[in-house]
Protein backbone atom coordinates (compact mmCIF):
# COMPACT_ATOMS: atom_id res chain seq x y z
CA UNK A 1 0.00 0.00 0.00
CA UNK A 2 1.49 3.36 -0.69
CA UNK A 3 0.31 6.63 1.09
CA UNK A 4 1.39 9.48 -0.75
CA UNK A 5 0.56 13.41 0.70
CA UNK A 6 1.91 16.56 -0.95
CA UNK A 7 4.27 18.26 1.77
CA UNK A 8 1.97 21.30 1.56
CA UNK A 9 -0.74 19.44 2.66
CA UNK A 10 0.65 18.12 5.98
CA UNK A 11 -0.89 21.09 8.17
CA UNK A 12 -4.63 19.63 6.69
CA UNK A 13 -4.26 17.17 9.66
CA UNK A 14 -3.53 19.57 12.33
CA UNK A 15 -6.30 21.42 10.65
CA UNK A 16 -8.54 18.52 10.90
CA UNK A 17 -7.97 18.02 14.57
CA UNK A 18 -8.15 21.17 15.94
CA UNK A 19 -11.28 22.24 13.47
CA UNK A 20 -12.79 19.20 14.88
CA UNK A 21 -12.34 19.88 18.88
CA UNK A 22 -13.11 23.48 18.26
CA UNK A 23 -16.37 22.62 16.24
CA UNK A 24 -17.22 20.04 19.10
CA UNK A 25 -17.13 22.83 21.96
CA UNK A 26 -19.33 24.60 19.44
CA UNK A 27 -21.78 22.43 19.78
CA UNK A 28 -21.79 21.97 23.33
CA UNK A 29 -21.64 25.33 24.00
CA UNK A 30 -25.13 25.66 21.61
CA UNK A 31 -27.18 22.03 22.33
CA UNK A 32 -26.09 21.61 25.74
CA UNK A 33 -25.91 25.16 26.90
CA UNK A 34 -22.47 24.81 28.52
CA UNK A 35 -19.48 26.64 27.91
CA UNK A 36 -16.45 25.05 26.75
CA UNK A 37 -13.63 24.88 25.40
CA UNK A 38 -11.67 22.37 24.10
CA UNK A 39 -7.31 22.66 24.31
CA UNK A 40 -5.72 20.06 21.62
CA UNK A 41 -2.04 19.21 23.25
CA UNK A 42 -0.88 16.41 21.43
CA UNK A 43 -1.60 15.15 17.26
CA UNK A 44 0.25 11.85 16.33
CA UNK A 45 0.02 8.99 13.54
CA UNK A 46 0.55 6.32 16.20
CA UNK A 47 1.78 2.24 14.82
CA UNK A 48 -1.51 0.35 15.68
CA UNK A 49 0.43 -1.19 18.83
CA UNK A 50 1.70 1.91 20.30
CA UNK A 51 -2.43 2.56 20.37
CA UNK A 52 -2.93 -0.18 22.55
CA UNK A 53 -0.02 0.84 24.98
CA UNK A 54 -1.48 4.53 23.80
CA UNK A 55 -4.55 3.28 25.66
CA UNK A 56 -3.22 1.66 28.73
CA UNK A 57 -5.41 -1.95 30.70
CA UNK A 58 -6.95 0.21 33.02
CA UNK A 59 -10.54 0.62 32.99
CA UNK A 60 -11.87 3.39 30.25
CA UNK A 61 -15.10 4.74 28.95
CA UNK A 62 -15.05 4.67 24.99
CA UNK A 63 -18.02 6.70 23.06
CA UNK A 64 -17.42 5.05 19.73
CA UNK A 65 -19.10 5.86 15.70
CA UNK A 66 -18.41 3.61 12.57
CA UNK A 67 -18.11 6.39 9.74
CA UNK A 68 -20.36 5.63 6.64
CA UNK A 69 -19.21 7.68 4.33
CA UNK A 70 -15.16 7.76 3.55
CA UNK A 71 -13.08 7.79 4.90
CA UNK A 72 -15.24 5.15 6.69
CA UNK A 73 -13.55 3.42 10.34
CA UNK A 74 -14.59 4.45 13.22
CA UNK A 75 -13.76 7.25 16.05
CA UNK A 76 -13.62 6.81 19.50
CA UNK A 77 -13.41 8.91 22.15
CA UNK A 78 -12.06 7.63 25.21
CA UNK A 79 -11.61 9.21 29.17
CA UNK A 80 -11.73 7.99 32.46
CA UNK A 81 -14.11 7.08 34.63
CA UNK A 82 -14.03 10.02 36.64
CA UNK A 83 -13.42 12.28 34.18
CA UNK A 84 -16.52 10.29 32.25
CA UNK A 85 -18.69 11.29 35.68
CA UNK A 86 -17.89 14.92 35.39
CA UNK A 87 -18.93 14.60 31.29
CA UNK A 88 -22.68 13.48 32.98
CA UNK A 89 -22.83 16.35 34.84
CA UNK A 90 -22.57 18.70 32.33
CA UNK A 91 -25.91 17.78 31.37
CA UNK A 92 -27.73 16.45 34.75
CA UNK A 93 -25.71 17.98 37.24
CA UNK A 94 -25.19 16.86 40.59
CA UNK A 95 -28.04 14.28 39.61
CA UNK A 96 -25.15 12.21 38.29
CA UNK A 97 -23.04 12.46 41.11
CA UNK A 98 -23.21 9.23 41.69
CA UNK A 99 -20.08 7.43 44.09
CA UNK A 100 -20.26 3.95 42.54
CA UNK A 101 -17.80 2.66 40.45
CA UNK A 102 -20.03 2.20 37.78
CA UNK A 103 -22.70 4.12 35.71
CA UNK A 104 -26.17 4.82 36.59
CA UNK A 105 -29.39 5.20 34.17
CA UNK A 106 -28.94 8.35 34.13
CA UNK A 107 -25.27 9.23 33.66
CA UNK A 108 -25.23 6.57 30.98
CA UNK A 109 -27.93 8.58 29.10
CA UNK A 110 -26.11 11.80 29.86
CA UNK A 111 -22.97 10.68 28.99
CA UNK A 112 -24.59 9.05 25.71
CA UNK A 113 -25.85 12.39 24.68
CA UNK A 114 -22.78 14.57 25.57
CA UNK A 115 -21.48 11.94 23.22
CA UNK A 116 -23.76 12.33 20.61
CA UNK A 117 -22.46 16.11 20.52
CA UNK A 118 -18.97 15.36 20.84
CA UNK A 119 -18.65 12.65 18.02
CA UNK A 120 -21.60 14.46 15.28
CA UNK A 121 -19.17 18.26 16.21
CA UNK A 122 -15.43 16.25 15.76
CA UNK A 123 -16.57 14.95 12.43
CA UNK A 124 -18.70 17.87 10.79
CA UNK A 125 -15.05 19.47 11.61
CA UNK A 126 -13.81 16.60 9.73
CA UNK A 127 -16.04 17.22 6.68
CA UNK A 128 -15.39 21.23 6.47
CA UNK A 129 -11.99 20.80 6.39
CA UNK A 130 -12.27 17.94 4.04
CA UNK A 131 -14.86 19.96 1.93
CA UNK A 132 -17.03 16.55 2.29
CA UNK A 133 -19.75 14.78 4.07
CA UNK A 134 -19.09 12.06 6.93
CA UNK A 135 -22.12 10.31 7.61
CA UNK A 136 -21.93 8.24 10.87
CA UNK A 137 -23.89 5.46 13.42
CA UNK A 138 -25.40 6.21 16.41
CA UNK A 139 -23.13 7.02 19.05
CA UNK A 140 -22.34 3.77 21.22
CA UNK A 141 -21.55 4.19 25.37
CA UNK A 142 -19.03 1.27 26.68
CA UNK A 143 -17.27 0.76 29.76
CA UNK A 144 -14.29 -1.25 30.97
CA UNK A 145 -10.88 -2.28 30.07
CA UNK A 146 -9.25 -0.37 26.28
CA UNK A 147 -9.23 -3.50 24.60
CA UNK A 148 -13.03 -4.92 25.45
CA UNK A 149 -14.00 -1.37 24.25
CA UNK A 150 -12.39 -1.55 21.20
CA UNK A 151 -13.99 -5.46 20.48
CA UNK A 152 -17.38 -3.78 20.91
CA UNK A 153 -16.52 -1.05 18.55
CA UNK A 154 -15.57 -3.60 16.04
CA UNK A 155 -12.28 -5.36 16.75
CA UNK A 156 -8.90 -3.63 16.13
CA UNK A 157 -8.71 -2.58 12.53
CA UNK A 158 -6.88 -4.47 9.33
CA UNK A 159 -4.48 -0.52 9.23
CA UNK A 160 -0.94 0.30 10.00
CA UNK A 161 -1.70 3.05 11.95
CA UNK A 162 -4.05 5.53 13.74
CA UNK A 163 -4.65 9.17 13.91
CA UNK A 164 -4.35 10.12 18.17
CA UNK A 165 -5.10 13.42 19.17
CA UNK A 166 -4.76 13.87 23.29
CA UNK A 167 -6.85 16.93 24.19
CA UNK A 168 -8.46 19.03 26.99
CA UNK A 169 -12.10 19.52 27.74
CA UNK A 170 -12.47 22.79 29.78
CA UNK A 171 -16.04 23.45 31.87
CA UNK A 172 -17.69 24.83 35.06
CA UNK A 173 -17.37 21.18 35.90
CA UNK A 174 -13.51 21.56 35.64
CA UNK A 175 -10.85 19.99 33.38
CA UNK A 176 -11.45 16.43 31.42
CA UNK A 177 -9.04 14.90 29.78
CA UNK A 178 -10.06 13.05 26.34
CA UNK A 179 -8.13 11.15 23.76
CA UNK A 180 -10.12 10.36 20.18
CA UNK A 181 -8.99 7.47 18.47
CA UNK A 182 -9.56 7.83 14.94
CA UNK A 183 -9.29 4.90 12.50
CA UNK A 184 -10.07 5.67 9.18
CA UNK A 185 -9.05 3.50 6.06
CA UNK A 186 -5.85 5.19 5.52
CA UNK A 187 -6.24 5.31 1.17
CA UNK A 188 -9.62 6.84 1.32
CA UNK A 189 -8.14 9.65 4.10
CA UNK A 190 -5.48 10.05 1.29
CA UNK A 191 -7.64 10.34 -1.43
CA UNK A 192 -9.72 12.83 0.14
CA UNK A 193 -6.82 15.32 0.79
CA UNK A 194 -5.43 14.80 -2.44
CA UNK A 195 -8.09 16.20 -4.02
CA UNK A 196 -8.58 19.21 -1.77
CA UNK A 197 -7.31 22.22 -4.37
CA UNK A 198 -3.59 22.90 -2.88
CA UNK A 199 -4.32 26.70 -3.29
CA UNK A 200 -7.05 26.88 -0.79
CA UNK A 201 -4.60 25.20 1.37
CA UNK A 202 -1.16 26.82 1.28
CA UNK A 203 0.53 29.84 -0.60
CA UNK A 204 3.31 29.57 -3.09
CA UNK A 205 6.52 29.39 -1.17
CA UNK A 206 6.19 26.17 0.40
CA UNK A 207 8.04 22.90 0.19
CA UNK A 208 7.98 20.42 -3.55
CA UNK A 209 6.23 17.38 -3.57
CA UNK A 210 6.97 14.19 -1.93
CA UNK A 211 5.68 11.22 0.36
CA UNK A 212 4.75 10.97 4.10
CA UNK A 213 5.18 6.91 3.43
CA UNK A 214 5.25 4.15 1.36
CA UNK A 215 4.43 0.88 3.22
CA UNK A 216 4.74 -2.16 1.19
Amino acid sequence: MSLEVDVRKLDLFNKIAREGSETVSDHLDQMAGVETEIAVSKINFLDIEDVRTHMGDGKRVGIYVELTEPPHGYVLFMLGPEEAKQLAGLLVGDAGDDESEGFNDMERSAIQEVGNIMTSGYIDGWANVLDTTVGMSTPSFAYGPADGIVDKMGGWPDEDIAFVIDSQLTASEGDIALTIYTFPRLVELVDLIQNIDISTVVGEDTAPSSDIADNA
